[in-house]
């Protein structure tokens, strides 16, 4: 049996050794947190001395629910400045003697609330790992409970599902300065600020006020980015690390967009075989060529005439900026059949078809989050993915080029991936990106078909963490493995509760008639794309 470590040990030097691990000045960007000096002062101490004041996080919820509010510094270079609020829960281990530490988790985003995954994600995972661990909640820096940002944008400005276009153009430049231009001014000083590195320091403050001497972790998508960089800044923190549906490290961020196009052709080649295989059934084409021209063809009549669905028009572009549902074969072809009858006026489209322009409508926030700026999950996307790196291009014709580059390469959606983004014109970060090369003893788990993290960066995932595992399920198809009744489930189950990683990278295929479907990661991901039935999330997140 491993028993908890006491608060007291804390306040002996635990306190003391983290500052050299989380300011920049001793932590370099490509590197490890060094070994802890001796210090005379502890400017971290009022941090990690925090004793969190537990209660039930919603008067109606469950009692073993409990939240607390804890600080962390906005700069963890000047612990004396400016503060922010950090909200965690958790639901208590269900054995005590079988206990070993606390699981935190993590659903992806950046953006996403998380406040409410012990509850959420709980009922999906094994009695025996709940019997190991508490199950531990947070909402990151600037989300839902946790000091949320907001930009004060509008529908269009929210919209970046952008093609790019000549005619066009100067209003995407003018679009994305704007948005720029918005967050600075509603959130100047905190911006620099809101970053993975820092995100991953709150973790090890939430690791200290525990008590813990260690965490073990369960993070989706995002989430494994950010897993990946508490590795590399505290390596002897790190405990047992699950990492699903994995970012490449190399990738972050204007990459891991771009990875979207790149992974979307094949999904759609795969779909126009599919849809040839069953012409009888949707009548798109007996040939792959066939179908892809049936589609092609649906595009250019949409972008000259769009097509009308629920009262909203639907152009060429928008049905493009759906490249998610070709990984869901059936659902792209019912998608196509619907819009194809659509445009000949046979059949109306049902009712909850997209908005927007094809981007998803904004979710109901649950509760715990709803004294947050609606904008908070755009916000703090664009905060993060334009802080945590420095390589955004700054010249907009860049962005012009590699469009029209990335269109010709990847015609379904290279141009939205490479186009502008608010980031070309967001200030620097407080410090450069943090460069994943390590060796701890983590799992990566990657369904082949997922649109938001493709297999790919999963792989680049792996190459990064040299002592790591990866369980790839062929055929696997959806973003969330862990949790879906998949093959992966049983190796992240012995992983979490025996520590054993699988002896060499495993792939494995989940037998015929398990459940596969992606488990639900987060409240502010929505199952189901408006019209598009059965598509899982939003496709413009990680």
């Amino acid at each position: 049996m491993r028993h908890r470590r006491t608060a007291s040990l804390v306040a002996m030097g635990v306190a003391a050794a983290l500052l050299p691990a989380l300011t920049p000045a001793s932590a370099s960007a490509s590197g490890a947190a060094p070994e802890p000096r001796a210090a005379a002062v502890d400017p971290l101490g009022q941090y990690t001395r925090q004793k969190p004041r537990w209660k039930r996080c919603e008067p109606e919820g469950p009692a073993n629910y409990e939240c607390a509010t804890i600080k962390v510094p906005l700069d963890y270079s000047r612990p004396d400045g400016r503060k922010l609020d950090v909200e965690i829960s958790r639901t208590r281990a269900t054995s005590a003697e079988d206990r070993r530490g606390v699981l935190l988790l993590n659903p992806g985003g950046p953006g996403n609330i998380g406040l409410d995954m012990p509850i959420y994600l709980g009922p999906q995972l094994p009695d025996a790992v709940k019997q190991k661990y508490d199950l531990i909640g947070f909402d990151p820096r600037g989300v839902g409970r946790s000091s949320p940002v907001g930009c004060g944008l509008n529908d269009d400005e929210l919209n970046w599902q952008r093609p790019y276009k000549a005619a066009t153009f100067d209003k995407d430049v003018r679009w994305a300065r704007t948005v720029a231009e918005k967050c600075r001014a509603a959130n100047g000083a905190v911006l620099p600020h809101l970053s993975t590195r820092n995100t991953a320091r709150d973790m090890d403050v939430i690791r200290a006020v525990l008590g813990e001497k260690r965490i073990s972790y369960l993070g989706y998508s995002y989430g494994t980015y950010l897993g990946a960089v508490y590795t590399q800044l505290f390596p002897k923190r790190t405990d047992r690390f699950v990492l699903d549906s994995a970012v490449d490290p190399e990738r972050i961020w204007r990459g891991m967009i771009q990875v979207w196009a790149e992974g979307s052709e094949p999904a759609f080649t795969r779909w126009t075989e599919w849809t040839a295989a069953r012409n009888a059934t949707y009548e798109l084409g007996r040939t792959p060529a066939e179908v892809r021209k049936t589609f092609w063809d649906l595009v250019a009549g949409a972008n000259r005439t769009p097509i009308p669905v629920d009262g909203v028009l639907v152009s060429g572009d928008d049905i493009r900026s759906w490249r998610a549902m070709f990984f869901y074969v059936t659902d792209a072809a019912e998608t196509v059949v619907m819009l194809k009858e659509a445009a000949a006026g046979k059949t109306p489209a049902p009712s909850g078809s997209p908005s927007r322009r094809g981007l998803p409508t904004a979710p109901v926030p649950p509760s715990s989050a709803r004294d947050v700026p609606a904008d908070n999950g755009d916000a703090l996307f664009w905060s993060v993915v334009c802080a945590d790196t420095r390589a955004w291009p700054r010249d907009p014709e860049r962005y012009r080029r590699d469009a029209i580059r990335d269109r010709a390469k990847y015609p379904l959606y290279g141009d939205f991936a490479s186009h502008i983004k608010p980031c070309a014109f967001w200030g620097k970060g407080a410090e450069p990106a943090t460069r994943i090369d390590n060796t701890v003893r983590a799992l990566v788990l990657q369904n082949e078909w997922d649109p938001q993290t493709p297999l790919v960066s999963g792989q680049g995932m792996r190459r990064a963490l040299k002592g790591s595992r990866m369980v790839t399920v062929l055929d696997g198809l959806g973003h969330g493995v862990y949790g879906s009744g998949s093959c992966a489930d049983a190796i992240g189950t012995a992983y979490l509760v025996t520590g054993r990683l699988p002896a060499a990278d495993v792939s494995c295929r989940t037998p015929e008639g398990r459940r596969t479907e992606a488990p639900r990661l987060a409240p502010s991901a929505p199952r189901d794309l408006p019209g598009l039935p059965g598509l899982p999330g939003r496709s413009d997140r990680f």
